[in-house]
């Protein structure tokens, strides 16, 4: 698999949108939040979302929460937009502070490409890195308009 990276600073962002939260056992979450994708394109949300966007980070993200530390094998997953000033009505907001990223490209547009990408990044980058994970959410950012999709990495130098 070939992809690209590339690391940036970020200030800290701000997202609306919605939230589930799926068990990590037996690849539920895996096979749980393309349905989540699939219910928000169909019920017209994605639409929504987007009229909220400031621009920050354009399009859709996917925001993966780790709750085992409170939940053993959970995550919640947002489907989100960047956003500033108030909370629209039926959403939910949060904020991640600045933090400097690894950003991941996949090279494909196809569903599989993505998870493809997190198997890459978990098995082989991370192993080879000097990077740790800095402990806030990781982002998952659908740019839209032909764009591939990317996996932002929260990470501190050691």
């Amino acid at each position: 698999m070939s992809v690209h990276e590339h690391v940036i600073e970020q200030q800290s962002l701000t997202f609306v949108g919605i939230k589930q939260t799926f068990s990590c056992v037996d690849g539920e979450n895996l096979r749980e939040i393309p349905k989540m994708w699939q219910d928000v394109l169909a019920d017209g949300i994605e639409g929504r979302l987007m009229e909220y966007n400031n621009g920050a980070i354009s399009g859709l993200v996917g925001i993966c929460v780790d709750q085992r530390e409170l939940l053993s094998d959970q995550m919640e997953y947002w489907i989100a937009t960047s956003h500033s000033g108030e909370v629209p009505e039926g959403l939910f907001a949060i904020e991640l502070p600045a933090s400097q990223w690894v950003v991941f490209e996949a090279e494909e547009l196809e569903s599989e490409a993505i998870q493809q990408l997190w198997h890459f990044i978990m098995t082989e980058w991370f192993p080879s890195t000097s990077y740790h994970h800095a402990g806030i959410p990781e982002l998952e950012v659908y740019r839209g308009h032909g764009a591939p999709p990317q996996v932002w990495i929260p990470v501190k130098s050691v």
